[in-house]
């Protein structure tokens, strides 16, 4: 087969699939979820049993997991000059018996329950063939080109009013992958029930353990998905995270190891998503420069066009495959069709 090729790059890393779904493609491996892997999904549905996979949105709290991403703030709108909450409009339309209420909503996408886009990480790769890297994302799409974002630090962070937007991360955005119905078959690998709670980095020898024990089959375009115990943990500090407990709590994935990389370019996997904070240990172990802090992440978002979710509320449904004495379930998790972003939260459901 000819290798792939793209007006935007000469070479692509390997592993990739960049060019694999066509020049332009922006979905990655979300291409796998069709029409055949929705009926498998639907196939894994015996009770008809749901379950809500995601935090509150004010979920975990503060900022001292990370000082980059605030709580939502939610605030009336006004309506003509007048508060928007419990707004009583007789006065503004008299012999109305109305009483209304409308906010607005100032968020951070990946504060909570999220997928990260394909723009969310990309590398400094040398995608001309020229043997300078320049930074690019998933397929090729060029910083500053198809990606563009401020770069004056005035126009970045939370804005005053009425002023505009001032990122478009482009076609490797949210909206991307919003556009194409995120649902099919999904598979839990339960590390906190083997391993439990304990902080430890997991590679591919421990996550095989658990595939055997569990008898779980992980087929081409399945969504995997890891619990270890974390996001139950948030959710229990109820708003106020203990740092130091959470920062110390639950597996994480070792995305420096190279059978756990091969592992996910081998299985054809469209997705991953874990209910920790990162998916993978961040920052990750050191390796010789040049080298991503996030290994995972470059590998699935940069290399594989593989999105993956965070903070996801997976206890509840770990607990009922268990008893069923089941590992996979249908998967329904569409992010907001929000165009350009990084990130969107999200309230997946699992249904069983």
């Amino acid at each position: 087969m000819d290798e792939p090729q793209s007006p935007r790059w000469r070479q692509r890393p390997e592993p990739s699939t960049w060019g694999d779904f066509g020049p332009d493609d922006a979905l990655g491996r979300i291409n796998l979820l069709t029409p055949a892997k929705v009926a498998e999904g639907l196939a894994e549905v015996h009770e008809g049993r749901t379950f809500t996979l995601g935090l509150p949105l004010t979920l975990p709290g503060g900022h001292a997991l990370n000082a980059n991403r605030l709580p939502p703030v939610v605030r009336p709108t006004l309506r003509q000059g007048r508060s928007g909450a419990n707004c009583i409009m007789e006065p503004l339309s008299p012999g109305s018996s109305d009483v209304l209420s409308d906010d607005l909503v100032v968020l951070h996408n990946q504060y909570s329950t999220q997928w990260d886009a394909f723009a969310h990480v990309g590398s400094m790769f040398d995608a001309d063939g020229d043997g300078v890297p320049e930074p690019v994302y998933y397929n090729g799409f060029r910083a500053g080109i198809e990606v563009r974002g401020a770069t004056d630090p005035a126009d970045c962070g939370i804005p005053g009013p009425h002023q505009p937007t001032t990122a478009d991360l482009g076609p490797v955005g949210i909206g991307t992958v919003a556009s194409h119905p995120v649902q099919g078959r999904a598979v839990l690998i339960d590390l906190a029930h083997h391993f439990g709670t304990d902080h430890q980095v997991v590679g591919f020898d421990q996550i095989r353990t658990v595939l055997d024990a569990d008898g779980i089959e992980v087929r081409p375009g399945d969504i995997v998905t890891f619990h270890t115990g974390f996001a139950a943990q948030v959710l229990e500090m109820a708003g106020d995270p203990d740092p130091d407990v959470l920062h110390h709590y639950g597996a994480v994935l070792d995305g420096r190891d190279p059978e756990l990389l091969d592992w996910v370019t081998e299985t054809g996997i469209a997705a991953i998503a874990a209910d920790n904070y990162a998916v993978e240990l961040y920052p990750a172990t050191p390796a010789p420069a040049p080298a991503s802090i996030l290994p995972l992440h470059e590998h699935c978002l940069f290399k594989l066009g593989v999105p993956l979710g965070e903070l996801w509320y997976l206890t509840a449904l770990a607990a009922a495959l268990r008893e069923a004495g089941r590992t996979a379930f249908l998967l329904t998790a569409p992010p907001l069709n929000l165009p350009g972003a990084s990130g969107s939260p999200l309230n997946p459901i699992a249904t069983i």
